[in-house]
């Protein structure tokens, strides 16, 4: 029972720092994989692929995925939970204060440092998936995965031309995969 607690007050954490969506809860998750022994940083890739790839809000997949993974069903609830009660606080306090708070200098202040902030998380999150995906740990060294470089660079720049980048990301994660398993065979 302890560990369905720890659970519910690290996503509740998350939830209640993560400015900005899905991506912003990546940093944290990454910091749980020091901290906890919950999942690993290759887990919490797959689980960031697996909640990008599903329908609906990904840090509220991902929060799910985590505590399927960790303890289970309940586990998937209870992070949940965790993960979007501050939401439901802080939603419904600006709703009943919003007049206020739009025209507040000091909120319009504390955002214009927020946004930045985010930026880099999400930008040091970026870094940390590139280094986990597209390279390989030998001995304490990072090598390239030579095979996973050049997959994503072949995505990004079929992504670049304007008639490709109107398919529907789904396309793209299925074909990936379907490349993904040819590349391992």
């Amino acid at each position: 029972m302890d560990r369905v607690l720890d659970l519910f007050i690290s996503f509740f954490k998350i939830g209640l720092f993560a400015v900005g969506g899905g991506p912003a809860t990546i940093p944290y998750l990454m910091d749980l994989t020091v901290t906890k022994d919950w999942f690993t940083m290759e887990e919490l890739t797959n689980m960031i692929a697996i909640s990008e790839s599903t329908p609906g809000p990904v840090g509220l997949n991902m929060a799910t995925y985590a505590g399927v993974s960790t303890v289970g069903m309940f586990g998937g609830l209870i992070a949940s939970l965790g993960l979007v009660i501050p939401s439901i606080v802080v939603i419904i306090i600006i709703a009943k204060f919003m007049k206020n708070f739009s025209d507040n200098k000091y909120v319009k202040a504390a955002f214009f440092g927020i946004r930045p902030a985010v930026t880099a998380l999400i930008a040091m999150a970026v870094y940390n998936l590139c280094k986990v995906s597209l390279f390989v740990e030998m001995n304490g060294k990072y090598e390239p995965a030579i095979k996973t470089i050049v997959l994503a660079l072949i995505v990004f720049f079929l992504m670049r031309i304007k008639k490709l980048s109107k398919m529907h990301p789904a396309m793209w994660l299925l074909g990936a995969a379907v490349v993904g398993i040819l590349f391992r065979f």
